[in-house]
């Protein structure tokens, strides 16, 4: 049986936040915060969590898709290492993604921050390899998308 070829894709996501760059960082470096918005409010069950914002550090996110999804009970894990850190500035990691515990996903995660006038500007950088049966680029991006909306909703 032949495998599938990986796909690869880049994607870029800006959000201006109405804070300063500082709190934006907290949002990310702030275990509890980061949980709030990164692991919670979602239909599924956060089954661990931890993170450790420094460069060599590393996250891990482990859930379980609810009842009302199309694999209910299966656990999604991403295990990111962060491999420079600039407080206030710039996160960058590397992340591996888990699905019933078959890899689907490694990626090169960059997030700047931008002071500007308004408050901060987020520039988030995926540049990722997608797996079979992976859900692709399309499905990734749109959930970035939607946690930066839940980090929103934290400054609004």
């Amino acid at each position: 049986m032949e495998t599938a070829p990986v796909v690869h894709s880049t994607f870029v996501v800006e959000r201006r936040f109405p804070v300063p760059a500082e709190q934006v960082f907290a949002a990310f470096a702030d275990p509890a915060l980061r949980r709030k918005w990164y692991a919670e409010g979602h239909r599924n069950e956060v089954v661990t969590f931890a993170s450790d914002l420094r460069a060599g550090g590393e996250s891990r996110l482990v859930f379980k898709l609810g009842d009302d999804t199309p694999f209910p009970g299966v656990e999604i894990a991403t295990t990111e290492r962060f491999d420079d850190v600039v407080p206030h500035r710039r996160i960058v990691s590397t992340q591996l993604m888990t699905f019933d515990g078959r890899n689907i996903s490694s990626a090169l995660i960059t997030v700047e921050l931008t002071p500007d006038d308004a408050g901060a500007m987020l520039t988030f950088t995926h540049q990722g390899a997608f797996f079979e049966n992976s859900g692709g680029p399309e499905m990734r991006e749109h959930g970035w998308r939607l946690l930066f909306d839940q980090l929103g909703e934290m400054f609004a």
